[in-house]
């Protein structure tokens, strides 16, 4: 029987929290979402890549700003997330960074996604792209619009955070 001092626990536990932190490492965020739309509820879906947006994606060079996902079919679609060329001299001739991407769900998530956006009027929204171990995942965010009084609150309510932050700085 091996018995683990203090110390030994938190290291391994230490360790545990690194190693899944580089599992889900983020490659792009929406944080204009957050401010321009109430996010209700997210999920995770996967994403179809070709290899050379893959690696695109990999090193950074992806942006989802007002990029949004539409049905189409029984298939769910991510549109306007554009994925510049990984190397610029060799690109495949046809490539377009800003084409449609296929989104991978399971059927019933897609009925219930769907459902809810006709149901409700809400739009699916990529708030950021991560890799989940070597797979590159999506988060998708179930939103609704906010109105201009929405966003003055959120501006007043980010402002009193920096100020109680500063003064509790200062002190």
């Amino acid at each position: 029987m091996v018995r683990y001092g203090h110390g030994v626990a938190v290291f391994i536990v230490m360790v545990n929290m690194l190693h899944s932190s580089c599992l889900m490492s983020s490659l792009s965020e929406n944080r204009k979402a957050g401010f321009d739309y109430h996010i209700l509820e997210t999920m995770e879906a996967g994403i179809a890549l070709t290899g050379h947006e893959v690696k695109s994606a990999k090193a950074g060079h992806m942006s989802i700003v007002g990029a949004f996902a539409i049905p189409r079919g029984n298939e769910l679609w991510l549109l306007n997330a554009n994925i510049p060329p990984y190397q610029i001299g060799n690109v495949p001739v046809d490539y377009d960074p800003m084409r449609s991407r296929r989104l991978l769900l399971q059927r019933k998530e897609i009925a219930e996604l769907v459902g809810k956006m006709k149901e409700r009027g809400l739009t699916l929204l990529p708030l950021r792209v991560y890799l989940k171990g070597n797979l590159v995942k999506l988060e998708l965010g179930m939103a609704r619009g906010k109105r201009g009084p929405d966003k003055r609150e959120a501006i007043k309510k980010r402002e009193t955070q920096r100020e109680i932050g500063r003064t509790l700085k200062r002190n």
